[in-house]
Formats: structure tokens, sequence, C-alpha cells
């Protein structure tokens, strides 16, 4: 006969079960959480592995156009002056005199400084005497020469004394002549001392002070003039073929509200060594606010052709090559762009793409870079 349990053996029993129970639910709970964790996962993944379909905006898209271009060139430079003067010292000396400052007139012919003339005046003073006393010897060589002819006529001499006073004479004119020669050089040197400006202008840099001592060669003051400009600027030898000078260009200049015609003036007829480029100089009006070293962008008008064209910005350069997104079967797709035309239509930069047809739906740069495969829609009409 079993006995009874005891009341603590059955409290014993009892918290044995509750534990067993709790560990059931907590193995429940976790294999439940676990296949919750799968099931979010495998959703995760599905949703990655499916590209979203982008929605496109009426702004995003651009039609291929054909369009009647403006074939251009696109160039770039400084502007400068076609007349730039450097006002050099020719002599060594004290700078005396120099009073114009940088943005001061000057007008061709001026004097614009001048050099210490103590010395250049000596020199012109020692060579008047020299040639003062080379003439007195020419006289007396000549008063001799013409006593010796009379005394040879009345044979008190013989002929060999007067070929001696002839010999005399001629050595003493030439003696004259280079007395004269270099009281010309001491003149020249004199004149020298005087910096005359060679073009009207304003002046654009003073190196030096006045009452500086400068050598030989020094740069004492520039000057620039304002009524012509050119721009030099460098084009790639495809680009530089179908140049040629007088034709028409359109220039913005920094600082100017309102572009400026230009003239195609030269083209260097050698290819640069380093860059491999041509050298193309334009001619720029003078217009109120130009400064020489402004810098000029634009482009040279070579001709005009009908051809497929999509605007400028829409061509993507952040691969090695320029590319646009193309819109073929509700799918993006990144055509490469070959090298081409370039042009305006109406004012606007395009790019010729003969390799499209027209019609066919690019994304503008609005619409940003989008990954190329990705499904889009087009907007309603």
């Amino acid at each position: 006969m079993k006995r009874p349990l005891s009341r603590s053996a059955k409290i014993q029993l009892g918290l044995l079960v509750l534990l067993i129970l709790a560990v059931a639910l907590g193995v429940v709970r976790a294999l439940d959480r676990r296949a919750t964790q799968a099931s979010n996962a495998s959703a995760a993944a599905q949703s990655l592995q499916t590209v979203p379909t982008y929605q496109l905006g009426p702004r995003d898209v651009l039609p291929v156009v054909l369009a009647d271009l403006e074939v251009t060139v696109p160039v770039s430079g400084s502007l400068e002056a076609v007349q730039t003067v450097a006002i050099k010292a020719r002599v060594a000396g004290e700078v005396q005199g120099l009073r114009l400052r940088e943005g001061d007139a000057v007008k061709a012919g001026a004097e614009v400084a001048r050099i210490d003339s103590t010395e250049a005046q000596a020199r012109v003073r020692q060579a008047e005497q020299q040639a003062a006393s080379a003439q007195a010897q020419v006289a007396i060589a000549r008063r001799n020469q013409d006593n010796n002819q009379a005394l040879v006529k009345q044979g008190f001499i013989s002929p060999t004394a007067l070929d001696t006073s002839t010999a005399n004479l001629e050595a003493a004119e030439a003696n004259h002549r280079a007395a004269l020669a270099a009281l010309d050089i001491a003149r020249k040197g004199l004149a020298d001392t005087r910096l005359r400006s060679p073009i009207t202008g304003l002046v654009s840099a003073r190196p030096v002070q006045d009452g500086e001592r400068i050598g030989v060669d020094a740069r004492v003051l520039e000057v620039v003039d304002l009524s012509a400009f050119e721009v030099e600027v460098t084009v790639a030898p495809s680009a530089a073929a179908p140049l040629k000078p007088g034709q028409p260009a359109l220039l913005e200049i920094e600082g100017l509200p309102e572009p400026v015609k230009a003239t195609v003036a030269r083209i260097n007829p050698s290819v640069q060594a380093g860059s491999r480029s041509v050298l193309v100089y334009l001619r720029v009006p003078s217009v109120q606010g130009m400064r020489q070293g402004l810098f000029a962008r634009g482009h040279v008008v070579t001709g005009r052709t009908q051809v497929a064209a999509v605007p400028l910005s829409s061509v993507r350069n952040d691969r090695p090559q320029p590319y646009v997104q193309v819109v073929r079967d509700g799918t993006v797709v990144h055509q490469t762009l070959p090298e081409g035309l370039t042009g305006l239509l109406e004012r606007e930069p395009m790019r010729a793409t003969p390799e499209l047809t027209p019609g066919t739906p690019v994304l503008s740069v609005t619409a940003g870079l989008i990954r190329d495969g990705t499904p889009v829609r087009l907007p309603q009409p």
C-alpha cells in the first residue's frame, strides 16, 4: 500500500511541472521568433533583388531633335592688349622725375622719367672739345698741305715731303670724323637719359621708385593701350582644322554683362610641342570695362549643319568617354558618344548625336544619374 505524498513533495512536484512548462514555452517562442526573422530576411533579400521602377517627370526627359546647328569650336583664354610696352632704362643711374603711377594716362612721346644726366653731359662736353681739337688739327694740316704744294711747284721741296703732308691731312681729317662720331654717341647717351612712352595708354606697373638707382635695361614703367585686345586660345588640331581668319566668335568676358563679338585674326602655323595644340588669336574690340588679364570664354562659329542633337547639359562626363542616358523599351541605357560636333540652337549649347534617332527620349540633367538597366516610366504626354 502506497504512502500518500507529503505536502512538501507535492509543492516540489508542482514547481517542477511549472519549470518544464516555462522551458517549453520559451523554446516555442524562440522558434517562432527565429521563423519570423527568417521570413523577414527572405522578404528583404527579395525586395533588394527587385529593381524599383522610377517615375520620370516632364522636366526629366528631352527628345533628340533634328536641329539646324551653328557649328562652333569652344575657346577660352585671357584678354591681352595688342600694344603693351615696357619702358626700360638705356643707361644706368638715378631715376628722377618719376611722378606717374598705376592707372595714369600717358601720351605717345611724352617724357615719363629721366636718369641723372650729370655724367652724360660731361661726356658730351668732352666729346665736343675733342672734336674741336681734331678740327684744329685738320686746319693746321690743310695749311701745311697748301704751303707744300706751292713749294713743290717752285722746286723748293721734294714731292716726297708733299706726300707726307697729304698723309698728315688725311689722318687729321680721319681723327676729326672719329671725334664727330664720338660726339654723336655722347649726345645719344644724353638723350637716352630721358625716358619717353612710345604709345598712348595707361600705366599698368611701376617697378621702381623715384630716386632709386637702376642699371641698364631695368624696367621703369609698363604702359598698356586699351584700344584693342586679343585673346590667345589653344584648340586641338582636329578642332582647329575648320578655323579660318575672319570667322566670327562670341565671347563672354568676366565682369561684362553682355557677350562681345570677336573675330579670328591669326592661326599659328605650328603645333605646340608639349600640349600638341594649336594657338589661335582672336581680335576683340575694346568695350567699356575691359581690362588686360580678364578671362574670356566662348565659341567660334565655323558653319551650319542639320543633325540630330541633344542639349549639351544632358551629356555626362563622369566616365572616360562622354555618354547620355537614353530610355529604350522602358529601361535606361547609357549610350556612349564618340567625338562629335558642338553647336548652338538659339543660343543653347547642343551636342551632335548622329547615332541617335530624332525623337529618342534622353534624360536631362535634372534627372540625375540613374543606373544602367533601371526600369523607368515616362511621363504622360
